[in-house]
C-alpha cells in the first residue's frame, strides 16, 4: 500500500514539475463572417487554445501558477471559401510584478496578416523543422515569442533560444505564398519582429526588458526611485538603439505596450527624471505624445 501511495506520489509531482509554459485564452470575433454555421468558431477557440496551452514549447518546467498569461483576439474578416479564413488578431501577454498584485503587458501587438484554413473537429498538426500549416506555424510563432518575451524579463536575453525557434518558423514559412512572413509585405509583421527580436543592433532593447522588469518593477514597491532611474536608462538605451535602426518594429511594439504604465511610473518622483523622462517619451513615441502630458502635469 505504501508504495502504491509513493508511486501515485510520483506520478504526481512530475506531472507538476512538467508542466506546459502557456495560459492561453482564445475568443473569436465572427460577426463579420458570411456563414449561418458559428459553431466552427467555438470549435476554433478551443481547439487554438488547447494548441497553445497543452503543448511544451520549452525543457523548462513550470508549475501551475508561473504559467504565462497571454490571449488572442481574433477578429474574423471574410471567408473566401468554406473553411478558409482571414482575420486580424491581438496578441497581449503579461507578467506578475514581484511583491503587489499587478501584471504588467509585455506583449500588445497587432496582426492584421492571418490566412489560415481550418476544419472543424481536424488536428492541428505542427513539428520544429517542418512548415505543415500556416495556421500551426502562426499560432507556434506566438507561442515562442511570448514565451521569449517573458524569459527576457526575468534573465538577461533568456529568451534567445524561443527567439531563434520563431526565426526559423519565419524561414520555414518562406515557402510558402502567404502574407506576413515575408520582408518586403510590410514593416510591421512576422518577419520584421522576429528580426528584430534576433537583430544584434537592437539587443540594447532586449536587455532592457531585464532591467525594466526585474530591477526596475519588481523593485518599485521598496525602491520607486531607484527604479524610476533605472528605468530611465532603458529609455536612454532604446533611443540609442533607435540612431541606429529608427522605428524599428521591436521599438513602436515596446511602447505600444508600454506608455500607460510609462506614464504611471513617471507621474511621481523626481522633478527632473520626470521632465527628462518625457522629453525622451515624446521624442522616441511622437504618436502618444498626449498619454506622457500627464507626467508634466501633476
Amino acid at each position: 500500500m505504501y508504495r502504491l501511495l509513493l508511486a501515485f506520489a510520483m506520478l504526481f509531482f512530475s506531472h507538476l514539475l512538467a508542466g506546459q509554459e502557456l495560459n492561453c485564452q482564445v475568443t473569436v470575433n465572427d460577426e463579420r463572417a458570411n456563414t449561418s454555421d458559428r459553431q466552427v468558431f467555438r470549435d476554433m477557440e478551443k481547439a487554438f487554445a488547447r494548441f497553445m496551452n497543452d503543448r511544451k514549447w520549452t525543457e523548462n518546467n513550470y508549475l501551475p501558477e508561473e504559467r504565462i498569461d497571454c490571449s488572442m483576439a481574433i477578429t474574423i474578416e471574410s471567408m473566401p471559401a468554406v473553411g478558409v479564413f482571414n482575420a486580424t488578431v491581438q496578441i497581449q501577454s503579461s507578467r506578475p510584478v514581484y511583491n503587489s498584485s499587478y501584471f504588467s503587458l509585455l506583449l500588445n501587438f497587432a496582426d492584421r496578416d492571418w490566412q489560415f484554413e481550418y476544419i472543424e473537429s481536424t488536428p492541428l498538426d505542427y513539428g520544429d523543422n517542418i512548415y505543415t500549416s500556416n495556421l500551426t506555424s502562426i499560432l507556434a510563432f506566438y507561442a515562442y515569442i511570448i514565451i521569449g518575451l517573458d524569459n527576457d524579463t526575468f534573465s538577461e536575453f533568456g529568451g534567445e533560444n524561443q527567439f531563434k525557434k520563431a526565426l526559423d518558423i519565419v524561414n520555414l514559412a518562406q515557402q510558402s505564398d502567404r502574407v506576413g512572413w515575408q520582408a518586403f509585405q510590410s514593416n510591421r509583421n512576422r518577419y520584421w519582429l522576429s528580426e528584430n527580436l534576433n537583430n544584434q543592433d537592437l539587443r540594447p532593447i532586449r536587455k532592457g526588458l531585464y532591467t525594466y522588469h526585474r530591477l526596475g518593477l519588481d523593485q518599485f514597491e521598496a525602491k520607486p526611485d531607484e527604479s524610476r532611474e533605472l528605468i530611465l536608462g532603458v529609455l536612454k538605451d532604446i533611443q540609442a538603439a533607435n540612431r541606429n535602426i529608427p522605428n524599428s518594429i521591436l521599438k513602436i511594439s515596446f511602447f505600444d505596450t508600454k506608455k500607460s504604465e510609462l506614464s504611471k511610473i513617471f507621474e511621481k518622483g523626481n522633478p527632473a527624471t520626470r521632465k527628462e523622462a518625457y522629453n525622451l517619451l515624446i521624442n522616441l513615441d511622437p504618436t502618444n505624445t498626449e498619454s506622457y502630458k500627464s507626467i508634466i502635469g501633476n
